[in-house]
């Protein structure tokens, strides 16, 4: 039975982030099977359920303050299973992923699984662009100011760039470090599928993401002439925006937060700023920010949009802190500062070059989609927010291979 269990978590840590290019629905079905298997394995084995690891108290103390804030909740039904219990699924996928990465073969396997999602995303992307009609739900593009956006089998632009822009830098971080020649260029023609899908989105934050993951990766690895291209690449890029772009640019007056973030979304914030001074402590309740919005929407809002009354907050910060409060996002805070600082401590423990990249760039993953939550829900859309989580799991699990020798 254990070796039963050991194969099926095997298998769906490896099949897991590929199901969430293709739908909602398989990729709950793979992570209730590694949920399943994970904690039956426990059982039978007697084993302690979580791994010892700089992020467990700040994440046990984010869940009970996720859990207390139902005492607020204006939805119970809404909090238990939107907040607290979907918080509970990503705690154990975290800690099923640390715990079933087995080996460097096995982390080769998660990596083509993630490459054959971006593929798979990023081809769809552009068929969905000439044709009209993306290959796997048959959605249509959207546009925007005259620009084509691309899906794929995303409900949006931007939940499709969240996606791209949270996978790609694993690859920008291989194609850039990786030793071997044959490696490299798979990795070099994974990035490029992958920033044409980022720039067939057209969307400024996950453009923005995936510029500063590049930047991550020369800081780190002091790649001065990386640093030299993106400084020139910043200079220049005003003249390469298409046509429309830069007279909509005109139209916000050259405002870079209103070119950023749009009139709605500011809307949106200044009406959360409403909802945040009603409760600042504990918040609203998890998974209740939707359904209290209404409630605090300022008459007239910002430049006189007309927000909907049901809608994200478009940013993580805001959302958070409507949802759970500062004491929330307070502790939200201390679970990202003791993940950096875990990887940093794994990174320098690290004697296999290979695996030693591989943790750099899904650290550049986790910071691409932290900056994309700067103007979208990501850690609150179902269909992108397990991407957070897995990679949080991911890079935790290379621990395992601090005392191995360079095998690369």
């Amino acid at each position: 039975m254990i070796k039963i269990l050991e194969f099926i978590i095997y298998w769906a840590v490896i099949i897991l982030p590929f199901s969430m290019a293709i739908s909602n629905g398989m990729m709950n079905s793979f992570m209730a099977l590694l949920i399943v298997a994970f904690l039956l394995k426990k059982i039978f084995k007697r084993e302690a359920l979580f791994a010892k690891s700089g992020i467990n108290l700040p994440l046990l103390c984010f869940f009970v303050v996720t859990l207390l804030s139902i005492i607020y909740s204006i939805n119970f039904k809404d909090t238990l299973k939107g907040g607290i219990l979907r918080l509970l699924q990503y705690v154990f996928v975290v800690f099923a992923v640390i715990d079933g990465v087995k080996d460097k073969r096995h982390v080769w396997k998660i990596i083509i699984s993630l490459a054959a999602g971006v593929t798979l995303i990023s081809l769809d992307s552009v068929w969905q662009v000439l044709t009209g009609k993306d290959l796997i739900r048959g959605y249509a593009p959207i546009i925007n100011i005259g620009l084509v956006r691309a899906t794929a089998s995303f409900s949006d632009a931007n939940v499709l760039g969240i996606y791209l822009s949270a996978i790609a830098p694993l690859f920008f971080g291989l194609a850039l470090y990786y030793s071997k020649i044959k490696g490299k260029l798979f990795f070099i023609l994974l990035s490029v599928l992958g920033l044409i899908g980022i720039a067939l989105t057209y969307s400024r934050p996950t453009l923005l993401a995936a510029y500063i993951a590049f930047l991550f990766l020369a800081v780190i690895r002091k790649n001065k002439k990386l640093m030299a291209i993106l400084l020139i690449f910043l200079v220049i890029s005003p003249f390469l925006l298409p046509k429309s772009v830069k007279e909509w640019a005109k139209i916000v007056e050259y405002n870079p937060v209103r070119f950023m973030c749009n009139d709605d979304r500011i809307a949106i914030y200044i009406n959360s700023v409403q909802m945040i001074k009603a409760s600042p402590v504990i918040g609203h309740g998890a998974n209740t920010y939707m359904k209290t919005y209404r409630k605090y929407k300022l008459n007239p809002e910002y430049r006189n949009i007309v927000t909907p009354d049901y809608i994200y907050a478009h940013n993580n910060i805001f959302q958070m802190l409507a949802e759970i409060g500062f004491l929330g996002f307070g502790i939200f805070i201390w679970l990202l500062i003791a993940i950096f600082r875990e990887n940093i401590f794994i990174y320098k423990k690290l004697n296999d070059d290979f695996i030693k990249v591989v943790l750099l760039s899904v650290t550049a993953c986790l910071v691409a989609f932290l900056i994309n939550g700067l103007t979208e829900s990501s850690l609150y859309y179902s269909r992108v927010s397990m991407i957070f989580w897995y990679m949080v799991g991911l890079s935790l699990s290379l621990k395992k291979f601090s005392d191995m020798k360079s095998a690369s």
